[in-house]
């Protein structure tokens, strides 16, 4: 690969400017140069659908599936650099945040997408886990931000328990080299994922079972999976809201990701244990869990952090299940949910700047008081529901039809668990968009155009889909086995 690999520079663009950005004071000039270097990224990210690709390296690869999580990736991060560049400038006019934590928040953002993007491109099982790492890292020092004791503690209680979880992928990680290493030899390239999956089928079964035990659990706690998701409510309710857009739409996919590279070289090795059933259990626990917890919660962005942990359940399930359909359900619900949630969050951050709550009991009557937010707002409670015309509702549509024809049973808690959280959000819904205004009448001073932006894609994916991404999706969903 060349200095002028578009994957190079999905990779240097975040790097250089997360340097860059801790360096140099003033707000204005480190917003618009966090957009200008997401932006970079972006282009580049998309321009990977159009260039020869590069031969897989010892440490780099591009291909069908990680093209897919890179692009969506620099979207969101570009629309969210768009939103914050906005929502920033307000919290530190209201003192919420000094200059110097500024500074470090705009660095940090750009290492957290470098953290991301490199997962992506990793070919190397042991660096994808330090991006990942990296990722979390950033995202921790960003939850603390405001510096309260809510946000400190909730800073700590998510590195403690991300901690836990990478030290279990960690063990995972090196169980998956300790089977390769007779088969493949000592070093660099028994870490090399191509390899990995290409001689699989020669690996010690037991210790892959035991090995993707491992990963399923350390990994999926940085998915939000329950029981490993106690990290996930206070950090969203705590962080800047931009970093909840992030965490919500992004930084859950990477472990995601993760997952799914290694179920692919699982998938190779026939002797082990379909790793099918435990994803498709703790998706289900998920799914449920999360939906019943949605009717108790009084603080609308921790309503909306176990609305993730839901859909990263239904998420886990569907490629749990298998087959061309369900993956292909996965890929669309995983992206719909990544633009649904983030413009979601960026609601709540409106919502949050012209009450000057989240408390769910003082926000009544949006739609009447501030109609464009209001009704952005339901649009997004509608989309993420799963109603029609908007896209999750296609991508639940494929994931309980499918799950009804291979395996019945299983389809009714699946359903149940969809009807439960359906529930909940519009009970919340009802109250805070509609009735009597109560509290603060002011203007937010965020930009809308992200959250309009995201919301009108989940409605066009939800009538029409372009051939080429259903062709590269079906692809893609083929790949996953």
């Amino acid at each position: 690969m060349t200095g002028f690999d578009p994957v190079v520079i999905v990779l240097i663009a975040p790097a250089f400017s997360a340097l860059l950005l801790a360096l140099l004071p003033g707000y204005v000039l480190t917003s618009r140069l966090n957009v200008l270097a997401s932006l970079v990224s972006l282009v580049a990210a998309f321009s990977l659908f159009g260039v020869e690709r590069p031969a897989p390296g010892p440490y780099l690869i591009v291909d069908d599936l990680n093209i897919v999580f890179i692009a969506l990736n620099c979207f969101v991060g570009f629309t969210t650099s768009v939103f914050s560049a906005s929502y920033i400038a307000h919290e530190l006019e209201t003192g919420k945040l000094t200059p110097a934590y500024l500074r470090f928040y705009h660095g940090m953002y750009q290492a957290m997408m470098f953290g991301m993007n490199l997962a992506f491109v990793s070919n190397n099982i042991g660096l994808m886990w330090v991006a990942v790492e990296l990722a979390t890292l950033s995202t921790v020092v960003m939850v603390g931000l405001y510096r309260t004791h809510e946000a400190l503690e909730a800073a700590w209680k998510y590195f403690i328990l991300g901690s836990v979880g990478i030290a279990l992928a960690l063990f995972g990680t090196i169980l998956v080299y300790m089977a390769a290493q007779p088969v493949i030899g000592e070093g660099i390239e028994a870490m090399t994922w191509t390899n990995l999956v290409a001689r699989a089928d020669a690996f010690d079964p037991a210790l892959l079972n035991v090995a993707f035990v491992f990963l399923m659990l350390g990994y999926g706690t940085k998915v939000g999976l329950a029981p490993l998701h106690a990290w996930l409510p206070d950090a969203h309710a705590e962080g800047p809201t931009p970093i909840s857009a992030v965490l919500s739409g992004l930084l859950l996919n990477v472990a995601l990701f993760a997952v799914l590279r290694f179920k692919m070289m699982m998938a190779v090795n026939t002797e082990a244990i379909p790793p099918g059933p435990l994803m498709v259990t703790l998706g289900l626990v998920s799914l449920i869990f999360a939906a019943f917890m949605l009717y108790r919660r009084g603080d609308i962005k921790r309503l909306f952090a176990y609305s993730s942990i839901e859909h990263m359940g239904i998420i886990v399930f569907a490629f749990g299940m298998g087959g061309p359909l369900a993956n292909f359900a996965g890929l669309l619900h995983m992206t719909m949910h990544s633009l649904t949630k983030s413009a979601i969050f960026f609601a709540v951050g409106h919502i949050a700047q012209i009450k000057g709550t989240q408390k769910i009991a003082d926000l009544r009557g949006l739609t009447e008081s501030h109609p464009a937010l209001g009704w952005a707002l339901v649009a997004g409670v509608a989309a993420i529901a799963g109603l029609p015309p908007f896209g999750v509702f296609m991508s639940e549509f494929l994931v309980v039809t499918s799950t009804f024809a291979r395996a019945p049973l299983i389809a009714v808690p699946l359903a149940f668990g969809l009807l439960i959280a359906f529930g909940a959000l519009f009970l919340r819904l009802t109250g805070v968009a509609f009735g009597k205004p109560v509290g603060p009448m002011g203007v937010s001073h965020a930009s809308y155009a992200p959250l309009y932006a995201h919301l009108a894609l989940v409605l066009m994916a939800g009538i029409w889909l372009p051939p080429p991404l259903v062709t590269w999706f079906q692809n893609v969903a083929a790949l996953l086995g």
